[in-house]
């Protein structure tokens, strides 16, 4: 398992780098905020994004994309995180076209694929039904109709799920609440007969949706009743990648508080020399360095096709959770009454933190996964 960046995901890192910090500051989310968007992010910005190969970078060549791998979709990832760019990044080339890949038929994948890396479609993935996170959990109900079928429920908690054109809604074709058997994956479009879309506005003002299905045409992905080890994979998949994300983040807001503390002065002297700043500061870098060998050694899982990607997965998301919560909180205790402004952007990066962490499981939810995976 590699746990060092090639040359050209190097490359990648600096080309996304470069251009998340010129076209994405958070100036721009703050923007987007303030104008209460309808869309919650630049579609101009997410056409250059397109135009770099992103919405296809772990696509395969023979539809449309990059077929460059899991670490470089996460260096991508990271360095959004850096600057919290709005985008459909995460629900479309992430989540979206996993479910395609792993989950469509010959005929889906040749018609969807090429569409998303072209970034003609937004795709979004509906699973959620209550606060928490619970993949198997599912009551929304898929009955047969002539050729196709009919979808009933709500979700919660739809990643873009607004401005998708094409939904992937879990829902249940046989078996009880909690039941792995049963579980199936259908295409929506947005506009479907009997579908009510609700843009919900999260704290960070990542973009989100409630759906209501009423007698909703659906059409089936995969082998009904068979989709739960398939939705494992994507969901893992999703999970490395805003790991990735959260990565970004932390490094962002642990580097702004380090050369605030290197700047900010009391009783005449740079508040960073306070030793107990310091130690303070030690730790968090410790967690750091330990978080990035973690999320890289998951991307690298995924690529490899490892047998522990599912530990990896929870090992990555659970440590991130953690590790942005405490880099966050103590960047806005060290920067004082000035970080507690909206005014200051380091106050952006704790709302992030706590979005992140709910988002397909929080770090209580992934210890006891991975435990279970251990055999505990």
């Amino acid at each position: 398992m590699a746990l060092v960046l090639n040359e050209e995901q190097n490359m990648l890192r600096d080309a996304a780098k470069d251009f998340c910090s010129k076209n994405v500051a958070i100036t721009e989310l703050r923007k987007l905020r303030d104008n209460k968007d309808e869309t919650g992010f630049d579609r101009e910005i997410w056409k250059q994004m397109v135009e770099l190969g992103w919405s296809g970078i772990t696509i395969p060549e023979e539809y449309g994309g990059l077929g460059f791998g899991y670490t470089g979709l996460g260096v991508v990832m990271e360095e959004c995180g850096r600057t919290l760019a709005a985008s459909p990044l995460m629900s479309t080339a992430v989540l979206g076209s996993s479910c395609v890949l792993l989950a469509g038929t010959d005929a889906q994948k040749s018609e969807l694929l090429p569409k998303i890396a072209a970034g003609e479609l937004i795709m979004a993935l509906a699973l959620e039904e209550s606060p928490h996170h619970a993949p198997h959990r599912i009551n929304t109900s898929a009955a047969k109709s002539g050729d196709g079928y009919v979808l009933n429920g709500s979700k919660k908690f739809v990643l873009d799920g607004h401005v998708a054109d094409k939904l992937v809604v879990v829902a249940r074709t046989a078996g009880k609440e909690e039941d792995r058997e049963g579980i199936s994956l259908f295409l929506v479009d947005s506009g479907a007969d009997g579908l009510d879309i609700t843009r919900t506005i999260m704290a960070d003002s990542r973009n989100a949706a409630n759906l209501e299905l009423v007698n909703v045409a659906g059409t089936l992905m995969g082998e009904a009743g068979q989709s739960a080890d398939l939705l494992d994979r994507v969901l893992d998949i999703g999970r490395i990648a805003i790991s990735a994300e959260m990565l970004g983040g932390t490094q962002e807001a642990f580097e702004r508080t380090i050369e605030y503390l290197k700047t900010r002065e009391q009783f005449g002297v740079a508040i960073g020399s306070f030793q107990a700043l310091k130690h303070r500061a030690a730790d968090m870098f410790c967690e750091i360095e330990l978080s990035k060998s973690v999320v890289l050694g998951a991307l690298s899982a995924l690529d490899e096709d490892s047998e522990d990607i599912a530990k990896l997965a929870s090992l990555a998301k659970s440590r991130l959770t953690d590790t942005y919560n405490l880099v966050s909180s103590e960047a806005i205790q060290m920067h004082g009454g000035i970080g507690m402004t909206d005014e200051h952007e380091i106050g952006f990066f704790i709302k992030r933190a706590r979005l992140c962490e709910h988002t397909l499981g929080n770090a209580a939810y992934h210890r006891n996964r991975y435990g279970e995976l251990e055999g505990y």
